[in-house]
């Protein structure tokens, strides 16, 4: 069997590619300037363009497709016992390599670019944890009124009223709103869909998530609609170059927040509750204790709901899952790995206040 130089040549060039990420990453500066406030919004914008408009997700499609072609490189290599190793070896590493390539050239740079804080103008510090508890209470209090103004009474539960397609029509108008403030989150051409793999997602335990090789932001249909809001801002956020988990989370929050719509407010600050009490529950189980009681049956009720609908989807290869996504987020510039979505409290501190002073 005789050598393919195609083959040969995109084989090497994956170490090629790595060195040269590698390289790159250390000029954030330049990522910046160049990539993710040049070439990418370009990439980005083309994408969306071209699969926006259609009705369903092509990146699970290609997801599907490309499992199917490991599977299939699986089974004739046991199937040959492994005749001509070598020649199929590379004929695999030269599909990483252009996978890998297209990845970071697409999107993945932007693990790499300047800290959101700093695009913002935050001054992220290290807090005490009655700064922390002060936030809390005070995120409380506007998602006590906000879940009143719209059950009229803090025993119901909130029930979003919207389907899927509404919400994701809404996220574009809140993005929009936010822009006003803030232009660097201006977004156009959306590409938001409910993903094909929702009953998978659930079993991994994930909300939704961004394709870099369509540019589309995939949001699982099955989660409870009260956390839709902010999912589906969530990943436009990837979709406008925010890479770090705890960075989309905080844009999820501000887009939501700047909505005119009162439950994407309300799925706003049930986002900042809910990552804000976490930590103090680690600092202070008293404190956090303490402003438990404070908080709403009705949110309660609606916390409980989320509980029970992940619960329902626990299984034995979920942890393995998150074992490899939080390898894949380490190697990426989030030394934090899946607790980086945690840090989301860093950026929420500053923005509260500065509200609060």
């Amino acid at each position: 069997m005789k050598w393919n130089k195609k083959h040969l040549i995109l084989a090497v060039l994956l170490p090629i590619q790595f060195l040269l990420v590698q390289l790159v990453s250390k000029f954030p500066t330049f990522i910046e300037s160049y990539y993710s406030t040049g070439i990418y919004p370009i990439i980005s914008k083309f994408l969306r363009l071209l699969f926006g408009w259609i009705p369903f997700s092509i990146g699970d499609v290609l997801l599907f497709f490309l499992l199917f072609i490991f599977l299939r490189f699986i089974y004739r290599l046991f199937k040959t016992r492994f005749q001509f190793f070598s020649h199929k070896i590379t004929y695999f590493v030269a599909i990483i390599s252009i996978l890998y390539g297209c990845f970071y050239l697409f999107w993945g740079l932007n693990y790499y670019r300047k800290p959101l804080s700093e695009n913002l103008g935050f001054e992220q510090k290290k807090y005490t944890t009655q700064t922390l508890f002060n936030v809390t209470k005070n995120i409380i209090e506007q998602l006590n009124a906000v879940q009143i103004q719209i059950t009229k009474n803090d025993s119901i539960k909130v029930e979003t009223p919207y389907n899927q397609q509404e919400m994701y029509e809404m996220a574009v108008e809140s993005y929009q709103q936010l822009a006003k403030n803030y232009p660097q989150f201006s977004y156009q051409f959306p590409s938001v869909k409910s993903s094909l793999m929702s009953l998978l997602q659930s079993y991994n335990g994930t909300s939704g998530y961004f394709n870099p090789l369509t540019g589309e932001a995939q949001v699982n249909a099955r989660i409870p609609k009260t956390s839709y809001p902010t999912t589906t801002c969530h990943e436009m956020a990837h979709q406008l170059g925010f890479a770090a988990e705890n960075e989309a989370n905080f844009i999820g929050f501000l887009a939501a927040n700047h909505s005119n719509d009162s439950y994407f407010t309300y799925a706003s600050y049930r986002m900042a509750f809910g990552y804000c009490i976490s930590e103090l529950r680690k600092r202070d189980p008293e404190k956090q204790a303490l402003l438990m009681k404070s908080v709403n049956s009705g949110i309660l009720k609606d916390f409980k709901e989320s509980f029970d609908f992940w619960e329902q989807y626990q299984n034995p290869f979920e942890p393995l899952i998150k074992k490899g996504y939080d390898a894949y987020l380490k190697a990426n510039n989030q030394q934090k790995g899946v607790d980086s979505y945690n840090y989301v409290v860093d950026l929420l501190i500053s923005y509260f206040e500065d509200e609060l002073n």
